[in-house]
């Protein structure tokens, strides 16, 4: 049996604001649809599913988000996950230079939850909440990859 991750699916309140937010960054849109019908109820496991939807991927190929903004049934609001809490944690991305990626961000209103951190002499790394509290780490290497 061969396997590889194909995405992480984040349901968002406002899919707009996650494009845009994600693509300053630097992914792009793989694709857009609305989906509903008998297919997506059976494969999510909600009556009535009916969501918008968009894949981005990272420009090196390997990584893909998929954001669900729901039409029906409402989307749940829940309190943002804490990073000791069990279950989904955060999404994380290498950057080639964190202060750029931290200024698309502060565009957007959001900023580290604590500063950033330098980790030995291998990273600069911070956390911040992004569109719909997505808890998101940059992190840049500060010594070349090792081969």
């Amino acid at each position: 049996m061969t396997i590889r991750l194909d995405n992480v699916g984040i349901a968002v309140r406002d899919i707009e604001e996650a494009i845009s937010f994600f693509t300053d960054l630097g992914l792009s849109i793989l694709g857009r649809d609305t989906v509903s019908g008998e297919w997506a109820d059976t494969a999510v496991g909600l009556d009535g599913n009916h969501a918008k939807i968009a894949v981005l991927q990272t420009p090196d190929g390997h990584g893909r988000l998929e954001f669900f903004e729901y039409i029906h049934p409402d989307a749940i609001e829940t309190t943002p996950t804490l990073p000791n809490e069990i279950g989904m944690h955060r999404v994380a991305f290498t950057v080639d230079d964190i202060d750029a990626a931290l200024a698309i961000a502060a565009q957007y209103g959001y900023h580290p939850l604590r500063g950033v951190a330098t980790y030995g002499d291998f990273y600069k790394l911070t956390y911040l909440r992004g569109p719909s509290d997505i808890l998101v780490m940059f992190a840049q290497e500060l010594t070349p990859a090792r081969t």
